[in-house]
């Protein structure tokens, strides 16, 4: 019985550490992303689609997205990207290692905590961005010109990358991250259509 109340105790601690990481600061509500047709007036095709990345870097920057696109093995959290604790790793293929998958505390909803000051995370598709996919510490050209390179994209075209960032329901989640998480800005739908205005106008890379 004793070892069975430790190891309870020690999955309540586990738990308890991101809580307070989520309780330290309240987040702020994010500016939103101008529409495509802001970036109508920039006559040269290459500036405007340079311009309309900078916008998607917005979203592509924000701790939503860099924390599963990590430099690391080990994602980050909250809105400082602070590593993950409890300390967890990738595994082979991105949903952690056998006995501490990302599933064992994340399930497929965000989970509020019985204080309310906080939330674990959850969305069916939870996982972390392939290696070759990391953009922590990256200016936005770099991450541009990775997003674009099917060696390290996944293997995914232009068409498949704007149907990612409109569609796809973990990207989604950036926009609902749960209590005590700042959402990426905007909505999904106006990032999947600077994504296409981006693409369409030649899928430039700011400097």
């Amino acid at each position: 019985m004793t070892r069975y109340l430790g190891l309870a105790a020690l999955a309540v601690s586990a738990l308890a550490v991101p809580a307070a990481i989520v309780a330290r600061a309240e987040p702020q509500a994010p500016a939103g992303l101008k529409p495509v047709s802001a970036f109508a007036s920039i006559a040269n095709p290459a500036q405007r689609s340079a311009a309309i990345f900078t916008e998607m870097g917005k979203v592509l920057q924000h701790p939503r997205c860099v924390n599963c696109h990590p430099r690391t093995d080990r994602p980050n959290q909250g809105d400082a990207g602070l590593p993950h604790d409890p300390p967890v790793t990738r595994g082979a293929d991105g949903h952690g290692v056998p006995g501490l998958e990302c599933a064992t505390c994340h399930g497929p909803r965000n989970v509020t905590f019985a204080n309310g000051e906080g939330s674990i995370p959850g969305d069916p598709q939870w996982h972390l961005a392939p290696a070759s996919m990391a953009w922590e510490g990256k200016s936005l050209r770099q991450i541009c010109e990775q997003l674009k390179d099917r060696k390290r994209n996944g293997g995914k075209s232009l068409a498949q990358i704007h149907e990612h960032n409109a569609h796809d329901g973990l990207v989604g989640w950036g926009w609902k991250p749960g209590l005590g998480r700042t959402p990426v800005p905007g909505t999904q739908a106006q990032f999947g259509d600077l994504t296409k205005a981006w693409i369409d106008s030649g899928a430039r890379c700011p400097a």
